[in-house]
């Protein structure tokens, strides 16, 4: 199974509207703009997690520097977590950003996601701001 197909695997699990085959396609489009990287995590030789990062060139909420690295994603499967994983992939995609320009590192949840909340702080992240997003059709 190439590294594509284990990253869509794991996502598939968090990010659950897409299929494995979209994730795949996704992922490889993502990696080759070489403004991405992906990382996965191991026990046993099983991935059990994984976290996406970028640099991004546009405004970042909370941020006043450009570029800024970005967690899009980090997973770790159910029975895995709370082993200190996903600081781990978190400090990678701190390191690669560092490494890559990016003098402050963001990310986001969504508001009621009171897991993805706790662990950003536990991570030392600092609010920066919470939002409501409206739509209509027009």
């Amino acid at each position: 199974m190439s590294d594509h197909e284990k990253l869509a695997n794991l996502a598939v699990l968090m990010w659950d509207s897409n299929s494995v085959n979209e994730l795949i396609t996704e992922f490889s489009e993502t990696i080759s703009n070489g403004k991405s990287q992906f990382f996965l995590k191991y026990e046993d030789d099983m991935p059990i997690g994984f976290a996406q990062c970028q640099l991004r060139y546009d405004y970042v909420e909370g941020t006043s520097t450009t570029s800024v690295g970005y967690l899009e994603g980090i997973y770790i499967k159910e029975g895995y977590r709370n082993k200190g994983y996903a600081k781990e992939l978190l400090s990678d995609c701190e390191a690669w950003a560092k490494d890559n320009g990016g003098q402050e590192f963001a990310s986001d949840c969504e508001i009621d996601n009171v897991g993805s909340f706790c662990f950003h702080k536990l991570m030392n992240f600092t609010e920066a701001n919470r939002i409501i997003c409206f739509t209509k059709v027009l």
